[in-house]
């Protein structure tokens, strides 16, 4: 966990998977609930989605009923959502040890929103983008457009007389090395399972002396292929009525 505050959201996140993965599946409750909620932050700031399956899980259903909103905030990109339910969490995030990552999040929220108007609107002023995305103020709405054009969120450009931003055709992402990314990582993902998998396998001592014969065994089976041999050339050597 130490790897999210560097940023390093990967890392964390391999490393949190794997633990999830390792511990008892029906037992350790707290240590279940605890890395859970670190995965889904983790999985948030890297712009990922948690699978709704998670939620569902008996014994982390209430534990993670807050941060079951967290992710449908982010999803949307609704920034009311995610501050009405940070505010009413507050002390739950500052005593389960992730409120200063939740807090990062804000940004993935209205990058999120972000993305959502410029796929709805081919223009749009910055007045109504203050709006949706409830600023403060266009110089706040002028300032997260710009960032998020030059992060490669969106594309599109700002008409600062105009006060308005125009989006242009979207770039097919096929023609990018961003299926190329999400394939190699889905390729990791299972090649680390798979070798944790292996290194996890257990077998009783010495079980594998079952299957070898012992020495008086192996006595009795020359034995007997001698025997059959000789019996065999007896027949051949006898002679033909």
């Amino acid at each position: 966990m130490f790897s999210q505050i560097p940023l390093q959201y990967e890392e964390a996140h391999k490393y949190l998977i794997g633990a999830v993965r390792k511990a008892p599946q029906k037992s350790a409750a707290g240590f279940q609930q605890t890395a859970h909620k670190f995965c889904i932050i983790v999985q948030l700031l890297l712009g990922d989605i948690p699978e709704r399956a998670i939620f569902r899980q008996p014994m982390l259903l209430q534990a993670l009923a807050p941060y079951k909103t967290l992710s449908l905030a982010v999803h949307r990109g609704d920034l009311v959502l995610f501050n009405e339910t940070v505010d009413a969490n507050i002390e739950k995030f500052q005593a389960d040890n992730t409120y200063t990552l939740i807090l990062r999040l804000r940004h993935n929220v209205l990058k999120t929103g972000v993305r959502r108007i410029c796929q709805s609107y081919s223009a749009i002023s910055l007045t109504d983008i203050c709006s949706k995305l409830h600023l403060d103020s266009t110089e706040d709405a002028e300032y997260i457009m710009a960032k998020a054009i030059r992060d490669g969120v969106v594309n599109a450009t700002i008409d600062h007389e105009g006060g308005d931003v125009r989006t242009k055709d979207a770039v097919d992402t096929y023609s990018t090395n961003e299926p190329q990314v999400q394939f190699d990582q889905r390729v990791q993902l299972f090649m680390n399972m798979y070798n944790d998998t292996v290194k996890a396998m257990r077998f009783p001592p010495n079980d594998y002396r079952k299957e070898l014969e012992s020495a008086e065994e192996r006595r009795l089976r020359d034995q007997q292929e001698k025997e059959i041999i000789e019996y065999v050339e007896g027949d051949d050597d006898e002679p033909d009525f």
